[in-house]
């Protein structure tokens, strides 16, 4: 019931023209997303670089229906790049193949992401490809593999998701191709021969996949709150010699700052997962609807936050 009310809610546009006139939601919203424009988004990863902290922009924005939207998009993570070099700022970008065609056509979304991938590379820069839900795990890791990978080596990755029965063997590829992976769990909701149902088997399944990655992989980005599991990365490299170097731990943008200076203090690199854009209300709810126990971690992570000031 309430799933089905977050996703009536973000298909209502007159609701998200009130909602972004009101102050109390707009600031709430600009807790979890840094504006609606690259130049707020830009300001936001100064911000974070003040503090030793590195970033990866995301533009909002999925499953585009026109060629035309695809371009744009395309264009506007050019101008990222563009004005992440020219503030020689530490971050990157990641994107969403069905941001950029893939939907419309296979050949769109390569020719589309390949544009910005050139960029990247001339900037000696990175692109993350965002996994989205299951139904787009094969697609998304062949075109990578086959297409993608092989011209851009150092300059393109992709994410794989715990919660997916699959991840294991997608890990194993992955440390073949010595590509770089971000691990997190997903917040999509699949059924249960897809994915775990249960919390406890996500969060195995990411700890076996995590010390895989870490022991064997090139550069994995450790992208969770999970204080148990950032503690057992950090007792796991101790114990294999892995030096902190050789990953980097990744978390939401405005989800547990106090967290992020922590693990930076500790001598650990901290990379921020930082959407933007004018999609921001349906983004949000899209993703409370994909897992309604997000509004209570949200709102758990915002109450840790304030108590550890």
């Amino acid at each position: 019931m309430l799933r089905s009310s977050l996703l009536y809610l973000s298909r209502q546009q007159r609701i998200f023209d009130f909602v972004k006139n009101v102050g109390f939601a707009r600031q709430m919203a600009s807790r979890f997303v840094a504006g609606e424009t690259i130049t707020t988004a830009i300001e936001a990863v100064a911000r974070l670089n003040d503090h030793g902290i590195t970033a990866s922009l995301d533009l909002l924005g999925e499953s585009v229906t026109s060629e035309a939207e695809a371009r744009e998009t395309g264009r506007q993570y050019l101008e990222i790049l563009d004005r992440i070099a020219a503030r020689k700022l530490h971050a990157n970008v990641s994107v969403k193949l069905t941001a950029l065609g893939q939907d419309i056509s296979d050949e769109l979304g390569v020719e589309v992401v390949r544009e910005v991938l050139t960029r990247a590379k001339q900037y000696e820069s990175f692109v993350r490809l965002d996994m989205e839900s299951s139904a787009y795990t094969d697609r998304t890791l062949d075109t990578f593999e086959q297409r993608l990978y092989p011209d851009f080596r150092d300059h393109v990755g992709i994410v794989l998701q715990s919660a997916l029965r699959r991840t294991l063997d997608d890990v194993d590829r992955a440390n073949r191709l010595q590509c770089r992976v971000r691990l997190c769990k997903g917040a999509y909701l699949e059924p249960a021969d897809v994915a775990f149902p249960e919390k406890a088997d996500v969060d195995r399944n990411y700890v076996v996949a995590m010390h895989r990655l870490m022991e064997h992989g090139r550069y994995p980005g450790i992208a969770t709150h999970d204080e148990a599991i950032i503690a057992e990365a950090k007792r796991f490299a101790q114990e294999r010699g892995i030096a902190s170097d050789r990953f980097e731990f990744q978390m939401l943008y405005g989800v547990r700052r106090d967290l992020q200076e922590q693990i930076v203090k500790e001598g650990y690199r901290m990379r921020v997962y930082v959407p933007f854009g004018s999609q921001w209300y349906p983004y949000l709810m899209r993703r409370l609807a994909e897992r309604p126990a997000n509004i209570a971690f949200m709102a758990g992570n915002i109450v840790k936050e304030t108590l550890h000031r």
